[in-house]
């Protein structure tokens, strides 16, 4: 997707913009000229997640934009306060908020200890509901108020709680804040706004997750999300809110229908693996939804010579 220079100006604020969407998002826009603040808490490289605030403010400059790196921990306010702060004292204010931090834990109840359970929570739930909070009244003032959370749409699917309800309870608190954000901020024109991938995304985190070498194989680039996100965010307030919205469908309604582009290996094109929380493809982790993307490429090949 080309980029049209609309966000030229607008500031973003991105939490956990270091590395993977949240960092293509901010590569997306500064494409166009635009000021972004990343909000995150990686400042040393980490053994197996390359990236840092520092590294990814270097690349974000370097594609044309202009960055303020702040290390946040999302669940702390009196940091986020600051880096908002900053940002307001930097750029002359906030325009846009992408609520990208998230925690992951695939693990059934008796297996999520609460230590765990506590750091989803506040990172996806809280930490969206905070960020958010602190940044309305400034997104009050802008005349392109807009926050975008990396979540899914609400499908109450039994699937999709019984192997990860911990998970699926704090990940959905962040679609529970669209629900509510997008009526209650409509009186100031912000929109407020989901996105989600229809299939795994290819990041270094994913990688250490799934601990399938071959993830990448099943995977789509970060870019695809970036450009679905490019696309929500520079449109007028009226057009999306209170969406829930997938990557590709997006790109669809902007003309777009080559997503091989996309593709993480462009030799496995017709097996890919879908997200969690889409109905079509159920599945309850990395090993299992590879399974079912294979058995999907299996069927699609079979369709092929059907005559």
């Amino acid at each position: 997707m080309l980029n049209t220079g609309k966000l030229e100006g607008r500031t973003l604020f991105i939490t956990g913009g270091s590395r993977g969407i949240g960092k293509a998002i901010a590569l997306k826009a500064a494409k166009d000229g635009a000021n972004i603040v990343i909000a995150a808490k990686t400042t040393v490289p980490h053994p197996k997640l390359p990236g840092t605030i520092y590294t990814s403010a270097k690349e974000i400059e370097e594609a044309g934009g202009k960055c303020l790196p702040c290390v946040v921990d999302v669940r702390n306010e009196s940091q986020i306060i600051d880096a908002v702060n900053k940002a307001v004292d930097v750029f002359g204010g906030i325009d846009i908020v992408i609520n990208n931090a998230s925690a992951i834990s695939l693990t059934g109840t008796l297996d999520t200890d609460m230590k765990r359970y506590d750091l989803m929570h506040n990172i996806n739930t809280r930490g969206t509901f905070l960020v958010s909070k602190i940044c309305l009244p400034h997104l009050k003032k802008s005349k392109y108020g807009h926050i975008l959370n990396i979540s899914p749409p609400l499908n109450m699917n039994p699937n999709w709680f019984k192997d990860h309800v911990a998970y699926t309870m704090a990940k959905y608190g962040m679609s529970m804040c669209v629900l509510g954000m997008a009526t209650e901020f409509k009186k100031y024109n912000i929109a407020v706004n989901a996105l989600w991938p229809r299939t795994v995304i290819h990041t270094a985190a994913v990688e250490m997750l799934s601990g399938i070498n071959e993830a990448k194989s099943y995977s789509r680039k970060p870019d695809i999300m970036a450009d679905a996100a490019y696309s929500i965010i520079t449109k007028p307030f009226d057009h999306y809110n209170g969406n829930f919205l997938i990557d590709d469908e997006v790109l669809q309604q902007e003309g777009i229908l080559d997503f091989d582009q996309y593709l993480s290996d462009p030799e496995n094109s017709g097996n890919l693996m879908m997200d969690f929380f889409l109905e079509d493809y159920p599945h309850d982790g990395f090993n299992q939804g590879k399974e079912v993307a294979k058995r999907q490429a299996q069927r699609n090949e079979t369709n092929k010579t059907v005559p």
